[in-house]
């Protein structure tokens, strides 16, 4: 799948061991090679930087009744006298998080108290989404670092055969980093 955003890449990986084969590969990746129109011999570097996270979930909020205060008043403006005498507007306010509302739109307050914990389930969603995002977001960029040399965790060179993991002091051949048996460099030591 690819993201809006230019240069972005996203895919989507399951299995029983896709998130132990993953685990060790956020972070930037240094690859090293000759391009084949390159005329002068000369090796081209990119940087990938690769941010592994775990698929979004929905947050989901539930209201347990003891986290209510309700609170009935006369509502306001034109109405006549139902609506001056009788107190059918429902203030609803969750107390952990101090967020409140106000309805006063129907004739019952019965309704009107259906209609009050509906916005307020839906208002506290809302905040719920925004904290995960954020979250979210939050581990990209701390997986993703600034993109400079020191934020490398691999290098991949293509002309010398080899791929060195610099967190691990490990080295492989590239052929078989190529054929995707990364194991390799999660054993032998570099010399």
């Amino acid at each position: 799948m690819l993201d809006e955003r230019p240069g972005i890449v996203c895919c989507r990986v399951s299995g029983k061991r896709a998130r132990a084969c993953f685990a060790d590969e956020a972070g930037g990746h240094r690859w090293q090679r000759v391009p084949p129109t390159e005329k002068r011999g000369r090796v081209h570097s990119s940087t990938v930087t690769v941010v592994v996270l775990t698929p979004a979930e929905d947050a989901w909020v539930t209201i347990a009744a003891d986290e209510l205060e309700e609170q009935f008043t006369r509502g306001s403006g034109a109405g006549g006298q139902h609506r001056n005498k009788t107190s059918t507007a429902v203030i609803l306010r969750h107390t952990p998080s101090g967020l409140a509302v106000r309805v006063d739109g129907g004739r019952s307050q019965d309704m009107n108290r259906k209609t009050a914990l509906e916005l307020l389930q839906a208002r506290l969603q809302a905040r719920a989404q925004e904290a995960a995002i954020a979250g979210r977001n939050a581990a990209r960029r701390e997986q993703a670092g600034s993109g400079m040399r020191g934020d490398k965790i691999r290098t991949v060179q293509v002309q010398g055969d080899i791929v060195v993991d610099h967190r691990r002091g490990t080295r492989m051949a590239y052929r078989m980093y190529a054929r995707g048996q990364i194991d390799g460099l999660r054993g032998n030591k570099a010399e």
